[in-house]
């Protein structure tokens, strides 16, 4: 995993984030990235990553895609008002990687599109979403 985010831009894991092991590993304007290793906690009873870990990655990369402002005083913010998930295969790698790109949207609101593959370049799932800029976290 690489990191090409500027250090006084990294934010400390909130406590979910910490306890299910994704991280930023690359965050610039209208774009983000998500990894995280696959493990067994995270997987269903096939064996392979809950639906529900391609929603919290894809959810989590579009938001931070449109929250990038370059200035850790300036931080912004974002909630979810809708979001589609497409369930499109299973992973054949070991990690997650997550990628969101802000396509779109004004003052108060936003548009979105994500992406998961594997380390192998699998794309496992893809979402679209619309989120509503936040005043405070």
């Amino acid at each position: 995993m690489t990191t090409r985010i500027e250090a006084d831009l990294i934010e400390d894991p909130y406590p979910f984030q910490s306890h299910m092991g994704y991280e930023l590993t690359d965050w610039s304007e209208d774009y983000s990235r998500f990894e995280m290793p696959i493990r067994r906690f995270i997987e269903n009873r096939y064996g392979i990553p809950h639906g529900g870990i391609y929603g919290v990655l894809l959810d989590t990369v579009m938001g931070f895609a449109g929250c990038y402002t370059g200035d850790p005083e300036q931080r912004r913010f974002a909630m979810t008002l809708s979001m589609n998930v497409n369930f499109l295969s299973r992973p054949k790698g070991k990690r997650l990687i997550a990628e969101g790109w802000r396509k779109g949207g004004g003052r108060s609101t936003f548009f979105a599109e994500g992406r998961v593959t594997d380390d192998t370049g699998e794309v496992l799932a893809t979402g679209t979403g619309v989120f509503r800029y936040r005043r405070t976290g």
